[in-house]
């Protein structure tokens, strides 16, 4: 078994209902579903190869509380399961972020998703899965899912979502804005106004450090 990695760091958690915690973060290398906003395309790459028991080992030397598995798109690849399982087996607090376009399924259930959901300016809106939806109101378990407003049209989109889904009611919403295209003031106003059951979030890496920057 082995992972094409693009990069592992040490960083604070910018985003989900864990940011701000200190973490540790294995981003998996490849993706191609091309996503306009997309601020990590530098993963599309093949990166390096480990196997899941050297991933292991370099989290454990970091001694951070949390561990987030992400990319590119880390569902890509079949070995990121038995992964999860072993850094979930070690006692960690394992997240999984994915880009929403394949199922969550199969992932441990000790293991926390955050699932993308990607509204029309992304391009790519289409191709959201809707399993992970049902899975989340079937399983009311380790689910939170988020959605980056570029736009008025992204805000009615994610409002109308929400509204036919019910997602609030079982699981954390979060909106962030598309860096830089988008006030947070902006969005704040909407969601106050609607009176939307959804959690406002900041990129927080991005004001910490240059929004250029990676490893952070």
């Amino acid at each position: 078994m082995s992972l094409q990695i693009s990069e592992i760091f040490h960083s604070i958690q910018g985003e989900s209902s864990f940011a701000g915690w200190p973490c540790i973060f294995v981003r998996l290398a490849g993706c191609g579903h091309g996503c306009r906003y997309c601020d990590t395309a530098y993963a599309e790459g093949e990166g390096f190869t480990l196997e899941p028991e050297e991933i292991a080992r370099r989290v454990s030397e970091f001694r951070a509380p949390i561990v987030e598995i992400t990319g590119g798109e880390p569902l890509l690849q079949d070995d990121v399961h038995p992964l999860m399982h072993m850094l979930c087996e070690k006692g960690d607090t394992v997240l999984l972020e994915t880009g929403g376009f394949l199922s969550v399924a199969d992932v441990d259930p000790r293991v926390h998703c955050i699932i993308d959901l990607k509204a029309p300016s992304s391009g790519v809106s289409e191709k959201n899965n809707p399993e992970n939806i049902t899975l989340a109101l079937e399983r009311k378990g380790h689910y939170e899912f988020k959605i980056v407003i570029a736009d008025r049209n992204d805000y009615l989109w994610a409002r109308e979502l929400l509204r036919q889904t019910g997602l609030p009611d079982v699981c954390t919403v979060l909106m962030g804005v598309a860096f830089g295209q988008l006030d947070p003031s902006e969005l704040a106003g909407w969601i106050l106004a609607d009176h939307l059951r959804t959690r406002l979030q900041l990129q927080l890496h991005k004001y910490i450090w240059d929004p250029r920057m990676r490893g952070v």
